[in-house]
């Protein structure tokens, strides 16, 4: 005979739930801000190595005077 575990729910997710319960907007608004501040648009190859040619090299001891 197996023994079932009573159903456990963490007091976060119990919170989580709650929050969506009260604004059902909420994750959409997550996702948008997702969207801004992570999901970039890829960078085009010629500004890409536009920029790799104009970095200017780092020395290997920055802080030994010239």
């Amino acid at each position: 005979m197996r023994l079932s575990r009573p159903h456990y729910e963490s007091d976060i997710t119990k919170f989580l739930t709650e929050l969506k319960a009260q604004d059902p907007q909420l994750e959409a608004r997550q996702v948008q801000g997702r969207l801004r501040l992570w999901d970039r648009p890829a960078v085009k190859l010629d500004e890409m190595q536009r920029g790799q040619k104009a970095k200017v090299a780092q020395k290997a001891y920055v802080y030994q005077p010239q």
